[in-house]
């Protein structure tokens, strides 16, 4: 994976490598989210000031078109343990994602969407969670405001379809929003798949986990960045890198067009030489 970064991300990540321990990291990709982004920044410095720890936000810039780098610059301040991260180009939500994990320093790291659509006032409660010795803490979605029947459909079926095909469990209705403990990261940082689906990933390597329940909220700036064509990329991923089903269907499909292939051979062969 190579994303490019300024001459000032440079300097903020030699920096940080000297010693900056939290006990919370927060994450946040964004792309296109300028209108949203001072309330975005409020309720975040607020819901992570009740969680009582330690902490720093890190924003990640997914190459966004619009003027969310300059409100990252003009917001975020090392001091105020505010950071950001700006790509050169879109690289994709799950990219952004792992950027900003490979770059914090918390004991605990929650990532989090920068639409607002998933409350950061579930924080504190995850936190808890985590306390009692929970590596992973999924927000598990209850209900889906604000988004149409056809993509609560499909999303619904593809978390089932997913399930029954990996041969590990696999949490659903879940998405990006999550606590991880930093050896659960650890673990994440080896697996360096170029398509990731981090989904998948942190429930192949088993660690305790646990669930808090929340009602999404529907958007309430701008339109989804997520179209259905990253979505089917995102489902393809996942299901071919946990499951071999589709090569075992591919095989057998591909064993059964040879098969075919050959009977008709033979019979264009007897008709060709025994019913002249």
């Amino acid at each position: 994976m190579l994303c490019i970064f300024s001459k000032e991300n440079l300097k903020q990540i030699y920096h940080r490598m000297e010693n900056n321990h939290v006990d919370l990291s927060i994450v946040v990709p964004v792309f296109n989210e300028e209108l949203v982004f001072d309330t975005l920044l409020g309720r975040l410095t607020d819901c992570a000031n009740a969680v009582g720890v330690s902490y720093e936000i890190i924003f990640v810039n997914d190459g966004s078109s619009d003027g969310t780098l300059l409100k990252l610059k003009n917001a975020c301040d090392p001091a105020r343990h505010l950071h950001y991260i700006s790509f050169s180009r879109n690289f994709g939500h799950q990219v952004a994602i792992t950027a900003g994990m490979d770059y914090s320093n918390g004991t605990a790291i929650i990532t989090i969407d920068g639409d607002l659509q998933d409350p950061p006032e579930l924080m504190q409660e995850m936190y808890k969670e985590y306390l009692q010795g929970n590596k992973v803490v999924y927000a598990k979605r209850r209900e889906r405001k604000g988004e149409t029947f056809l993509k609560k459909t499909t999303a619904h079926t593809f978390y089932r379809l997913m399930a029954k095909l990996v041969s590990f469990e696999i949490p659903v209705d879940v998405g990006d929003y999550r606590l991880l403990s930093r050896d659960v990261l650890l673990y994440l940082m080896e697996m360096n798949d170029y398509d990731k689906y981090i989904r998948g990933q942190i429930a192949w390597l088993g660690f305790k986990s646990t669930y808090v329940f929340y009602d999404r909220d529907e958007r309430k700036y701008g339109k989804t960045n997520y179209s259905y064509k990253k979505m089917l990329r995102l489902a393809f991923n996942g299901i071919t890198s946990f499951s071999d089903t589709p090569l075992k269907l591919a095989t057998r499909l591909g064993f059964t067009v040879c098969i075919i292939s050959f009977c008709l051979a033979l019979i264009t062969l007897y008709s060709y030489f025994f019913e002249k």
